[in-house]
């Protein structure tokens, strides 16, 4: 076991190691990098050194140098609206956002020395970036991506059918955001800045322009709805000459059918008339003369008739 005296000297020791420790945070000897940080280190405004960008404890010299901490994740710029012409001299206001990272913090130091700094300069960047793009660009580009207006899936088919818009697009507002990048990329690296991604978040019209964009996107409805219009009409025809042809097969089988019906009782009932006449033609002469006489002769008749005539046969021996 340690003596008393011996604790004592390790508790001093620990003490004074504790207090040196603090010393040298104290005069800022020694600082932490964060993981998501890197530093540069300056002497009297001077970069020494590389950048320090592995996390950890890390020592200088104090008083005489001085660590400058930037960010390693990505950051984000978002701009002022902006009234730019199209190609075709429509005045559109263009509301852009970007992801950007501090990619050479040294030269980011040396150039712009903060992200304050950074931004204006970003907002430069970007935003003559964003007005080449606009202006070598008609509206319909700029607004839209794609020349479809409306798609729908056929019934019982994997084919997408798609309505074309009334104005034709060869690059749209993607490939647009793309171009606005494209432009913008070069220019950054010169302030240890790298631009990962530009957007248009936002496009508003001025009020003339408005009227124009509302008309052609109702131009461009009416014309959909115009097409569905037509392809029911279509539809609507084929279905109602479809249940005419089914309605007259109907109605032929049903009149041939019951003409074979009519026929055929016509059939029997001559035979039974036959039959009934070959047994007793006499007998059913008198009755057929006697089914005429309602007919023909009533209260008010005069009756000319010559004494052969069957009709005055049943008569003469009526009186009889």
């Amino acid at each position: 076991m340690l003596s008393r005296k011996a604790l004592e000297k390790i508790s001093f020791s620990l003490a004074g190691v504790v207090l040196l420790v603090t010393l040298f945070f104290a005069s800022g000897a020694l600082f932490i990098v964060q993981e998501t940080q890197q530093v540069v280190i300056t002497q009297f405004g001077q970069p020494i050194g590389k950048p320090i960008v592995a996390a950890g404890l890390h020592f200088k010299l104090p008083f005489i140098q001085r660590a400058h901490y930037f960010e390693k994740r990505l950051l984000e710029w978002d701009g002022d609206p902006n009234q730019i012409p199209t190609k075709d001299k429509k005045y559109i206001w263009v509301d852009t956002t970007a992801r950007w990272r501090i990619a050479d913090p040294l030269k980011f130091l040396q150039s712009v020395g903060n992200e304050i700094g950074a931004q204006s300069r970003l907002d430069d960047i970007i935003n003559s970036a964003t007005r080449d793009a606009i202006t070598s660009h008609l509206l319909i580009e700029a607004v839209r991506d794609t020349n479809r207006i409306l798609e729908s899936k056929q019934e019982g088919e994997d084919v997408i059918v798609t309505e074309e818009a009334l104005e034709h697009i060869n690059v749209g507002r993607n490939q647009l955001t793309r171009t606005i990048l494209e432009k913008a990329k070069p220019l950054a690296p010169q302030y240890g800045i790298e631009i990962l991604d530009v957007r248009i978040k936002r496009i508003n019209y001025v009020e003339d322009v408005r009227n124009k964009v509302y008309d052609r996107m109702i131009a461009e409805r009416k014309r959909a709805a115009e097409r569905y219009r037509s392809e029911g009409q279509g539809k609507s025809a084929e279905i109602q000459g479809q249940v005419a042809k089914e309605l007259k097969q109907i109605t032929s089988q049903a009149y041939r059918q019951a003409q074979g019906v009519m026929g055929k009782a016509d059939a029997e009932s001559i035979v039974i008339y036959a039959q009934a006449y070959g047994k007793d033609p006499d007998f059913y002469a008198f009755l057929k003369t006697m089914d005429s006489y309602p007919a023909t002769v009533s209260s008010d008749s005069t009756l000319i008739l010559t004494t052969d005539s069957d009709y005055y046969k049943y008569l003469k021996q009526l009186q009889k």
